[in-house]
């Protein structure tokens, strides 16, 4: 029986995986940090766990919707445009969003964006999903953008 090595090394695959990540991250953040804002600023009496379930949610969403014009400006349809962006990346981007939130959670008590959680939740948002992303595009030569 033969065993094959996978390649980590890669620094093509890294800088590529790196902006798929990133598109999804843009992706994720807007639906997210939306939802949370919107909660935020009208202070309408939710519970947090519920503002955060909807903020993935919307993340999720966002998401989606930015990658299928993402391809779609590539010359793909939009049925297949939006099967793959639904398809290839959904668990790069739960994982990212549950990273997010998980870290809102942690570091404020949930559903709170300040000057320095953004940051911090944009990071745990970016590393959490990237090295799937580098496995996906390495082993199988799919991404999404």
């Amino acid at each position: 029986m033969e065993t094959t090595t996978f390649d980590w090394s890669c620094k093509y695959t890294w800088k590529q995986s790196a902006k798929n990540t990133a598109w999804c991250l843009l992706g994720c953040s807007i639906g997210d940090f939306g939802t949370i804002l919107f909660f935020q600023l009208t202070k309408i009496p939710f519970p947090i766990l519920a503002i955060m379930i909807l903020a993935i949610i919307n993340g999720l969403i966002t998401s989606i919707i930015l990658e299928t014009i993402i391809l779609m400006k590539q010359k793909i349809n939009f049925k297949d445009s939006l099967k793959t962006a639904m398809g290839m990346s959904f668990i790069s981007m739960l994982s990212m969003e549950i990273a997010m939130n998980l870290t809102d959670y942690i570091f404020t008590g949930g559903a709170i964006l300040n000057w320095w959680i953004v940051p911090l939740m944009l990071i745990v948002g970016f590393v959490t999903p990237w090295p799937y992303n580098y496995w996906r595009l390495k082993k199988f030569g799919i991404s999404c953008h």
